[in-house]
């Protein structure tokens, strides 16, 4: 009986939360996922699975008591940040408090915060309207405060642009405000960190690759990224301001920034893993660190050391074909998983389906994960399989 074992809770039972849910049942945990989904795609997965809406504290609470919880999780989603610290006040399980929860989900206030704690950000302010964006010189990047994903982010060149692009911001969001930033020029990276007995810790440097604007959506990770160590150096000493400044606390991170020649300018940052299987399969492949089973012993109350070092180069790649051209033929999923330096390979797309636009990372249709010794050798692979696939994919 699941009475024998510990009993963790897990925040969110769609395909994000898959790997951690595996990982707990690893480390012998009773799980139970709760998400107001009915049909979640990871429902049989969990052992145990109550339909629970995303803002029902009382509801949350009473599966807490239900299955006599004791520890609280999710993966790559700030949705449930805020209740899940909530619930952890309450229960006094260790977790970040409630003020830091606002803070990390409010664009805005982590603006602030950045900003009183001396951590080098954009500049940004809050509108309702084009009139209010001020003396700001474009293009500048429009982003809802309150959501993740890139759902509703974009660049705009001109007053034009954002004005046509405002509503679709607004679409997204529960606010009534949006923010707008001035455009940081430079490489994109994330930074997976650890956050616990006072420690802000840094275990990988992940090098981004985006679609083209005016949407910025991931299309791949390489680990560990190139970066020099002077850089490396500046950005252990930012997430540790970060830490400090939003009381990270009994959690990892997840922070985004840019390197240009007029610095390091963090995007924004969140206390919980990194998604697009970047902490669930990169980190641990790159690092030998499983950042999910160190967010399991922190929420179990137990002592962490995490020592990472140079294991192989890890990396992930989202498939971005040409907009509206149809699928002639989907590629065999074991026999690409079968060639060399490839952990894994997904595609949705089906035959005659149209190759739509990615506008967020809610539909791309398809990924691969790769493995090498170096970054000549991940980076070459890539470029041949990916060609390989779409050949496959593309041509009668």
């Amino acid at each position: 009986m699941y009475q024998n074992k510990k009993a963790v809770l897990i925040f969110g039972v769609g395909p994000l939360q898959k790997s951690i849910i595996e990982r707990s049942k690893k480390m012998g945990l009773y799980t139970v996922g709760i998400d107001p989904a009915e049909d979640a795609a990871c429902r049989n997965v969990v052992d145990a699975f109550e339909i629970v809406g995303g803002q029902d504290y009382d509801g949350t609470c009473a599966v807490v008591e239900k299955y006599g919880i004791d520890a609280i999780v999710t993966a790559a989603t700030d949705k449930p940040l805020v209740m899940m610290a909530r619930v952890a006040e309450k229960y006094r399980f260790p977790f970040f408090s409630v003020d830091t929860a606002r803070w990390s989900t409010d664009k805005f206030q982590m603006k602030q915060r950045f900003i009183e704690g001396g951590v080098p950000c954009a500049k940004g302010r809050l509108v309702k309207s084009v009139s209010e964006v001020g003396d700001f010189e474009y293009p500048v990047i429009i982003k809802p405060r309150d959501n993740s994903g890139s759902r509703g982010v974009k660049l705009c060149r001109s007053k034009a642009e954002l004005e046509a692009s405002m509503s679709e911001a607004f679409e997204v969001s529960k606010l009534d405000t949006i923010l707008v930033e001035e455009f940081i020029e430079g490489p994109e990276f994330s930074i997976e960190g650890l956050h616990h007995d006072g420690i802000n810790e840094v275990i990988q440097f992940t090098e981004k690759k985006t679609t083209e604007f005016p949407y910025n959506v991931e299309l791949g990770h390489i680990q560990p990224a190139n970066i020099s160590e002077e850089n490396k150096l500046k950005i252990r000493e930012i997430v540790s301001k970060i830490g400090t400044a939003l009381h990270f606390e009994n959690c990892p991170s997840h922070t985004e920034l840019k390197i240009n020649d007029r610095g390091i300018f963090v995007i924004e940052t969140s206390p919980r893993l990194g998604g697009d299987y970047i902490t669930s399969t990169l980190t641990p492949l790159s690092t030998g660190v499983n950042l999910e089973d160190e967010l399991l012993k922190i929420s179990l109350a137990e002592s962490i050391n995490p020592q990472p070092k140079q294991v192989q180069y890890a990396g992930v790649r989202f498939f971005a074909f040409e907009e509206g051209i149809i699928i002639k033929h989907t590629p065999d999923v074991d026999f690409v998983k079968n060639w060399p330096h490839v952990v894994d390979f997904s595609f949705s797309l089906k035959e005659g389906d149209k190759v739509n636009r990615i506008t967020s990372s809610l539909n791309r249709y398809g990924q691969l994960i790769l493995q090498a010794g170096n970054r000549d050798a991940i980076e070459e692979a890539f470029d041949k399989y990916e060609k390989a696939i779409m050949e496959k994919s593309l041509i009668d």
